[in-house]
């Protein structure tokens, strides 16, 4: 594995909810269905899209293109390589616990509610 002095590499897909900080997304520019779904709705959504996952139906990359309401979906939800302090503080912890190709389960924000998987 290179050597990447303390940085991991990690993509995510993104559910967000009627409180996160910031309501709207590519999918749902106006908010409306965002604005719509509560966080127990969003975790539950999150879950069977992490089943689908591990159930080998699809793979992350894909549905993180079709259904991460984050940017970086058009990316398979690829975030790059990140530091410490360089996201909020759930995300890092979920994402430096994890082992390489290692996914979490569902990790809160104030963005919303995501499933990580660390790919370095």
């Amino acid at each position: 594995m290179a050597d990447h002095s303390g940085k991991v590499r990690a993509s995510h897909l993104l559910v967000k909810h009627q409180d996160s900080r910031r309501p709207a997304s590519w999918k749902d520019p106006n908010g409306d269905v965002i604005r719509a779904t509560t966080k127990a709705a969003a975790i539950q959504k999150l879950l069977g899209f992490r089943e689908q996952i591990t159930s080998g139906k699809v793979s992350f990359a894909e549905l993180a293109k079709t259904e991460s309401d984050c940017s970086s979906a058009r990316k398979g939800g690829d975030l790059g390589l990140f530091g410490r302090g360089q996201m909020q503080k759930p995300f890092e912890e979920a994402t430096y616990a994890l082992g390489i190709n290692e996914l979490s389960g569902v990790v809160d924000t104030d963005s919303g509610v995501h499933i990580i998987l660390r790919t370095e």
